[in-house]
This record gives C-alpha cells, structure tokens and sequence, in this order.
C-alpha cells in the first residue's frame, strides 16, 4: 500500500527507494504517509485515551527527533511523536505483529526484529511526514523464520538473530553467519541456534547469546565460548551488556545474572541475592548503575555495591519485565506484560496511551 500526496512526491520517493535500498526481491518497500485524508489507510491513532499503550511491551527506543517507539507482542510497533500514538502493523504495511527487537544504525534508519522478519524504517529528511518501510521477510530468502533479536554495529553492519541462527546485513545483502551454535538446526519457534541478545563490545567484538550454547564472542576471524565449564552459571543466555568499565555482564534463563571482568565471574542468584533467577533484561543507566528484571519480581538496581529491588510495593505493575529504557532527559522506563511504566523518584507511574507523558 503506497500512500503520498501526489505524483510528483511518489516518484521522486520510488527512485531514492531503489537506489539506496535493495530492488532485488529480498525486500519489500512499503510509503505511508500520515494525513487525516479518509481514503488513505495510515497508522491508526489512538483513540481510548484510558488504554494502556499495548498488554506488553517488549523494547524501547527514543529516536533522533526525540519519538518514542514501542514494540508489542500483538500490535506491531507503536510510535508516539510527542502528541498521538500510532500503531504500524501488517494492515500498514509493516511485517510484524510482535516486535522482538529496535536498533539504530549509522544513519539513524530504525531497525525492527519481528515475528515475520526485519524491517528497516527510512528517514529521508525532505520528506518529515512520510515513513519508507522496508520489508525483508522473503519466505525464500529467510524461509520464514522468526527474529528475535537485531543490532546495529559501529561498521555499518546489521546482525540479526534468528530462529534457526544469524543473519548479517552489510548494507546491500543479507547473509547467513557460518556460527558455531547455528549449524543444521530446524525449527520454528526456538532452537539451540536462537540468539535472544546481540551487542558489541568496546574493542569492536561481536557477542552472541545462545540458548543452551553460553555465550560466543566473534573478533571477525574466529570465535570464543563462554560457558558453564568457564564459570557462566548457567548456558542458556537472554541478554549480553557491556557497561562503562568493560565488565560484560549476562542474563540467563535459569541462573541468574552473571558479572565478568574478563577472567572472573561474580554471580547474583536467587540463592541468595534475587528473587527469581529467569532474567530477560539488563541495562546500564547514565549514573552507571546496571538494572535488571528478575521474573516475577520486577527490577533490581545495582549500584557497585548495593541491589534495590522496584516491584509492585514501588508501583511497578510489571512482574514480566521484558524492556529497560532510560531516554534522552534521564528518565528511566520499564516495560513487560502489564504496560509501559517510568520511574518518578522512587516510584514508578503506569504510563497508558493518555500519559501521563
């Protein structure tokens, strides 16, 4: 579905589509344009200004123009400019009705993993009011995997995680990656092949979480495991974060989140410091303090020294926590099943599709 004001507009758009962007088949390019014309099908603004923004929220992103974008497990992506909320979708023309995963590249084009394939949001600054969707979910191309985890990397690269292993997307062509933990595995949901978390670290390294695998780090020529036998308290890994001193921290399924420095392992478990060792989500906030979900029992803070648990004594209405988000003004936010949440003070405040914002 293309949707544009005039002629003059689509042609001018089809071209610096097929230039800049792949025509081959692999993707599929999608315009939309937002407008209050009746007879043009855009995104779909809210409307029940009591609702929460979506049952669940998977990831955060804040954007270059300071928009927020929200992916969900049922609705595709929701985008709120500062004033409404609208939601992309397969009947918009976005390929993905849950969102798995938001990256930015180099150019600050949004990438979206989804349960039908990756999409690219283009940004062509002549043109604010229009959104250039580009679909890569060719069954012939992907064989109709799910992806559940995407990452810009500092060269220009996208890698992808999918359900049977990684995708690398060099700016022209996607690639199947020749991983370790990714060979000759079939499936369609989860594998021992799924990648949940993808990151890179400060020496240009690229990390790789793997169900069941541990973790890998690619230096471009060869790859290295870290597993149970190392000191990971646990193979199977959700999320990889390096913070500001270099430590790479983990979180697992079964065991916990887990600290490195390079030669040791600090561990916090439910053995002794947390309250569930199943852990979807770390970050580290502007202050440097690292913050992670524990199924069941909302976030931790970690200061260096101290943990604070932030559950539902705290207002926070999200025991699932799936997203952990500070934006651009240092606030901190939250999202699982439950909704959208963001920290005031020492209390966090349900933020539905009215606010408060």
């Amino acid at each position: 579905m293309i949707y544009l004001k005039s002629a003059t507009s689509l042609q001018t758009i089809l071209f610096l589509s097929c230039f800049f962007l792949s025509c081959n088949g692999q993707s599929d390019q999608k315009i939309i344009q937002n407008n209050n014309s009746s007879s043009q099908k855009a995104a779909i603004p809210y409307l029940e200004t009591d609702e929460q923004i979506a049952d669940y929220i998977r990831n955060m992103h804040e954007d270059k123009n300071g928009n927020f974008w929200f992916g969900t497990n049922g609705k595709g992506i929701a985008h709120f400019n500062g004033s409404t909320i609208e939601y992309f979708s397969n009947e918009q023309g976005f390929d993905g009705q849950q969102v798995t995963g938001i990256t930015e590249d180099l150019d600050h084009n949004l990438w979206f993993a989804t349960d039908q394939g990756i999409v690219k949001l283009d940004w062509h600054q002549k043109y604010d009011n229009i959104k250039i969707f580009t679909n890569f979910s060719d069954p012939k191309y992907f064989n109709e995997q799910r992806f559940w985890s995407i990452y810009a990397d500092s060269k220009g690269n996208i890698w992808a995680g999918a359900t049977r292993g990684i995708y690398k997307y060099d700016g022209s062509t996607w690639s199947a990656v020749n991983a370790p933990f990714s060979k000759n595995i079939m499936g369609d949901f989860i594998t021992p092949a799924t990648s949940w978390g993808i990151t890179e670290d400060k020496e240009g390294n690229i990390w790789f979480s793997t169900n069941g695998s541990g973790v890998y780090k690619y230096d471009g020529k060869k790859y290295t495991q870290l597993s149970k036998k190392d000191g990971l308290s646990n193979d199977s890994v959700d999320v990889i974060v390096q913070d500001q001193m270099g430590n790479m921290w983990f979180g697992t399924r079964f065991g916990g989140v887990n600290l490195y420095d390079g030669q040791n392992f600090k561990h916090f478990t439910s053995a002794k410091e947390i309250g569930d060792d199943e852990i979807c989500e770390i970050f580290e906030d502007s202050k440097g303090n690292i913050w992670f979900s524990s199924e069941g029992f909302g976030v931790y803070k970690y200061d260096g020294s101290n943990l604070t648990n932030y559950s539902t004594n705290e207002g926070l209405e999200v025991l699932a926590v799936q997203s952990i988000f500070e934006d651009s003004k240092g606030q901190l936010w939250v999202g699982g099943g439950g909704g959208l949440f963001r920290l005031e003070g020492q209390r966090f405040v349900n933020v539905k599709k009215n606010g408060p914002w």
